[in-house]
C-alpha cells in the first residue's frame, strides 16, 4: 500500500517509514524540515511543505491518487517548549491538523491513523491505564494533542453521513526509547529532551551530568515512571494499525464498542520503570559514568503511568517485542554512527 506520512522525517515518522518498507508498502514523505534532518527522506518520495497547505495536499493526492490512508505524525512534541510557547503548539498541532482533516475529508480519503500521546491520561493510583482511563492534560502540548483527538473524533462521526466516510485510529504512544536496529535513523536533536538522550549527552560529556526531574512522585522511588517502548516496537504498531484498519473497527464492535468512526488505542511495552530504574540501567550499559542529581518537577510534568496494551493485541494482534535492554543498545549503536548518517548541522534541535 502506498501511505502519506507527515512528519515522516522526524524520528518516529522516519523510524516508520523504514518499518513500512520493510512490509512492502510505500511511504509518501511531507515534511517542513522544521525538525527532522532531509536525510531521513532520502531514497523516497518526499515533498516539503507544511500539513496546512491545502494546494500541496492536493497536489499530493493528484500526483499520487493510489494512497490509501494518511499517517499523521506532524506535531511540535516538546513539553517544556509548549508551556513557553503554548500558542505554536496550538497553531501548529491543532490548527494545522484541522486543516489536513478537513483537506483529507475533501478528497474522500477515508483512513488516518493519528500519532497522539499518552501525556493526555490522568496518573491512577495504580498507575496503569487503558484507552478508557481519566484523562489530565498537564501542558499545552498534551492539552493540543487531546484537542486533535476530539476534533477527529467529532470529523469522523459528522462525515459518517456521507458518500465517503472517514475512520480514524489514534496511537497513544507511551516513551519512545532507542533507534531503528538497522540504523537507518534515530534521536538527531544535539539538545536532546528525551531522557535516552540526555543520558547519553551526559554520558559522553555534552551536558553537566543528569538530572532527574522530579523525586516527590507517589512511585516506589520517588521518580516518575513511565512505558519505556523501543522505537522500532513503536513502527511496528504503525504497520500493524494499517495492515489491520478495517479489522481494528470490527474487533470494536465485537467488543460491545458499537459501529464506531474513532478508536482510540494504547501503544507501549505494558510495564512501568521509573526514571531512577532507567538510569541504573543505563549506567550498566553505558562504557562511561554519569553523574546524577536530583532536582524539581518540570512544568507540564505528572507521576507518569504505563499502559494496559489489550487493545492493541486484540484489535491490531500487536505487543512490544523488545525490551528497554535492546532499546539502550541500539541507542549506543546509532551514537557511534550518528554524525556520519546525518552529514549535517548538529544543532539542529527539536
Amino acid at each position: 500500500m502506498k501511505v502519506l506520512v507527515t512528519g515522516g522525517a522526524g524520528f518516529i515518522g522516519s523510524t516508520t517509514c523504514s518499518a513500512l518498507e520493510d512490509a512492502g508498502h510505500t511511504p509518501v514523505v511531507l515534511d517542513s524540515l522544521v525538525n527532522g534532518p532531509e536525510v531521513f527522506t532520502r531514497g523516497r518520495i518526499f515533498y516539503q511543505g507544511d500539513i496546512a497547505d491545502v494546494a500541496l495536499i492536493r497536489r499530493i493526492f493528484a500526483e499520487h491518487p493510489d494512497i490509501v490512508a494518511t499517517l499523521h505524525f506532524a506535531a511540535r512534541i516538546v513539553v517544556t517548549e509548549s508551556v513557553a510557547l503554548p500558542a505554536l503548539y496550538y497553531r501548529e498541532n491543532v490548527m494545522g491538523s484541522l486543516t489536513l482533516f478537513e483537506t483529507l475529508l475533501e478528497l474522500e480519503q477515508t483512513q488516518v491513523i493519528f500519532s497522539s500521546s499518552a501525556s493526555i491520561y490522568d496518573s491512577p493510583a495504580n498507575l496503569r491505564v487503558d484507552e478508557n482511563s481519566p484523562l489530565k492534560s498537564l501542558s499545552p502540548y498534551a492539552r493540543s494533542k487531546r484537542m486533535t483527538e476530539e476534533m477527529l473524533e467529532d470529523l469522523c462521526a459528522a462525515s459518517q453521513a456521507t458518500v465517503s466516510p472517514m475512520r480514524a485510529i489514534a496511537l497513544r504512544y507511551f516513551n519512545p526509547v532507542g533507534a531503528d536496529p538497522k540504523l537507518r535513523s534515530g534521536p538527531y536533536a544535539a539538545d536532546p529532551t528525551h531522557i535516552l538522550g540526555r543520558l547519553m549527552a551526559a554520558a559522553q560529556g555534552r551536558a553537566d551530568g543528569f538530572e532527574i526531574t522530579g523525586t516527590d512522585y507517589p512511585t516506589r522511588d520517588g521518580s516518575g515512571l513511565r512505558d519505556y517502548i523501543h522505537v522500532w516496537d513503536l513502527a511496528q504498531a504503525h504497520v500493524a494499525a494499517l495492515e489491520n484498519f478495517d479489522g481494528a473497527f470490527l474487533a470494536a464492535a465485537r467488543n460491545g464498542h458499537g459501529e464506531v468512526s474513532f478508536l482510540p488505542i494504547n501503544v507501549g511495552s505494558g510495564n512501568g520503570v521509573t526514571v531512577r530504574e532507567l538510569v541504573t540501567a543505563f549506567e550498566a550499559a553505558s562504557p562511561t559514568l554519569v553523574t546524577v542529581r536530583s532536582g524539581p518537577r518540570r512544568p507540564g510534568d505528572s507521576a507518569g503511568a504505563h499502559a494496559d496494551t489489550t487493545r492493541a493485541r486484540d484489535y491490531l494482534n500487536w505487543t512490544a517485542q523488545l525490551t528497554v535492554a535492546e532499546a539502550m543498545a541500539s541507542a549506543f549503536a546509532w551514537e557511534a554512527v550518528r554524525e556520519e548518517r546525518l552529514i549535517l548541522d548538529l544543532s539542529i534541535s527539536s
